[in-house]
């Protein structure tokens, strides 16, 4: 196998692996809520202004260490962006921070 070949294989098994992770977060997002779960969107606030989900708390990306502090760490988070990048970041930090139980549900167009 070339290193092309290998390539091209790893950028298709990443985007499948984000296809399928995005669509298993989204079956699981209805439950969660349920449960009472927290919602954050961590876009700018004008991102958040534009558009949203209802229900959804604001806490930009760079504010997160700081918003943290408002949300119940023994309650899920679910944490949504545009696109699901900077969700990702927003999931990692607050792992960091704690919090045991955080999805990633990609873009807030996927909460309901």
């Amino acid at each position: 196998m070339s290193a092309d070949h290998l390539l091209l294989g790893l950028v298709i098994a990443y985007f499948a692996w984000r296809i399928l992770s995005s669509f298993l977060a989204r079956r699981r997002i209805p439950a969660l809520l349920q449960e009472g779960a927290q919602m954050v969107d961590v876009r700018t606030p004008g991102e958040f202004a534009a558009g949203h989900a209802p229900g959804s708390l604001n806490i930009p990306l760079q504010d997160l260490a700081a918003g943290a502090k408002v949300l119940d760490p023994n309650r899920w988070v679910i944490v949504c962006c545009a696109s699901g990048t900077r969700s990702a970041f927003a999931r990692r930090k607050l792992r960091g921070q704690g919090f045991s139980r955080v999805l990633n549900a990609g873009s807030w167009r996927n909460l309901p």
